[in-house]
């Protein structure tokens, strides 16, 4: 059974969470649209925000990985080459999150740290608030 990975972090226009049901053997999420329930297929939204995040993650490639690194506590060239493939394999790993979703832990992370995802009526995503602003002054 496909699992929604971004279940709780799904809003509709009105700020409402979108919640997640089971039909027919897949995860919907459930856009409330005045009253009206429209179960749009969890793999459409989540497909969406993977894609902006795998590319937002590939136009900043030297700077995530040199963040990974950082967060790891490795200067070294295995751990580089470590996460340079996993980036140029990415495709794959976003594959399997659609397939296993993401643990419970991890979605209540990603809330905490500000990723909220927007969609109309028809569920279709509209923004992407993601925690992570890559390329700022701050740095």
């Amino acid at each position: 059974m496909i699992q929604a990975v971004f279940g709780g972090l799904v809003f509709n226009e009105a700020d409402e969470v979108c919640e997640v049901a089971q039909f027919a053997g897949e995860s919907h999420y459930v856009v409330n649209d005045h009253g009206f329930r429209r179960h749009v297929l969890s793999t459409e939204i989540d497909k969406t925000v993977l894609r902006a995040m795998r590319d937002a993650t590939l136009a900043n490639k030297d700077a995530v990985t040199m963040g990974a690194m950082k967060m790891m506590g490795k200067d070294d060239l295995f751990t580089k080459a470590m996460i340079d493939s996993s980036l140029r394999n990415i495709d794959d790993h976003l594959d399997k999150l659609l397939e296993t979703g993401l643990p419970e832990g991890a979605r209540q992370w990603l809330g905490m740290l500000g990723l909220k995802i927007i969609v109309n009526h028809h569920g279709e995503v509209i923004d992407i608030q993601q925690p992570i602003s890559y390329g700022s002054d701050d740095e």
